[in-house]
């Protein structure tokens, strides 16, 4: 299984090589690698500090999502999914936070330019719900569209916050997804399923990253 780059040609600022994560430049798109270490800490925090949420959230390997749960066969999404739902033999994923990636799985010049998130909620199970956060005028929808159907959840239409450059889109998936686990957390109400206040800090993810 290939990565994603962090960035292409077109990039104000050239990948760094290290592949831990833990290096993101001012002006770089996320790789995949600055994600999952991301979400790596936001879990760790979460089994710390709310357990019973954690155990009923997933926070999903990016490159999981793209080639196995949108682009894989039937039975390698289907058994990518019940090891992402399942733990100790219990279906516990309430919620599914999943970056949605554009690179192509067939043409190696098309390596992603593009992130987004796709949060499935799943407490009512017979019936998930799916919610898209673009932040670049829905670049990803037909993929998002994609996933969420082939994880058989209903999609909802929900407001996101637009970047203002080419390269936070990333930033956007990852604050994103940790201002929608706080308020998990809380008492979540209809009106805080939309990001469209949402303010991202890449400083305090690279310092995050670094730490």
């Amino acid at each position: 299984m290939s990565a994603f780059p962090s960035t292409t040609s077109d990039a104000l600022e050239a990948p760094s090589p290290d592949r831990s994560g833990r290096v993101l430049r001012a002006r770089e798109w996320l790789g995949d690698q600055h994600i999952l270490r991301d979400y790596e800490l936001l879990m760790q925090d979460l089994q710390q500090n709310n357990p019973d949420l954690a155990a009923r959230t997933r926070l999903v390997d990016p490159l999981i999502a793209h080639y196995q749960l949108r682009l894989g066969s039937a039975s390698v999404m289907l058994a990518a999914f019940q090891r992402i739902v399942n733990v100790g033999g219990n279906d516990t994923a309430d919620f599914l936070f999943m970056p949605v990636s554009d690179a192509s799985a067939s043409d190696p010049v098309r390596r992603g330019t593009h992130w987004s998130l796709l949060l499935v909620d799943r407490r009512e199970r017979a019936s998930p719900v799916a919610y898209h956060y673009d932040s670049h005028r829905g670049q990803n929808d037909e993929l998002a569209a994609i996933l969420a159907q082939r994880l058989r959840a209903r999609p909802e239409p929900v407001r996101m916050t637009q970047q203002r450059n080419d390269y936070d889109c990333g930033v956007f998936v990852v604050d994103g997804t940790r201002t929608l686990v706080s308020r998990l957390s809380e008492r979540w109400r209809p009106a805080e399923l939309h990001l469209d206040n949402l303010i991202v800090d890449r400083l305090a993810l690279r310092n995050r990253l670094a730490g």
